[in-house]
């Protein structure tokens, strides 16, 4: 069985994301001191960086 062309990976250029994990939203908001202190839930909206 063949694997569809739309799932395959490596060679091709990869596409912008426009989510970022919350890991790397939270590395964002910290650089940017946004990081509000003990809050979990309803973290500020970032932009994608790369």
């Amino acid at each position: 069985m063949s694997q569809h062309p739309s799932l395959r990976v490596g060679g091709k250029i990869r596409k912008k994301r426009n989510v970022m994990k919350r890991f790397e939203r939270i590395d964002v908001l910290q650089a940017e001191k946004r990081l509000p202190e003990g809050k979990v839930f309803g973290l500020p909206k970032t932009k994608p960086t790369e």
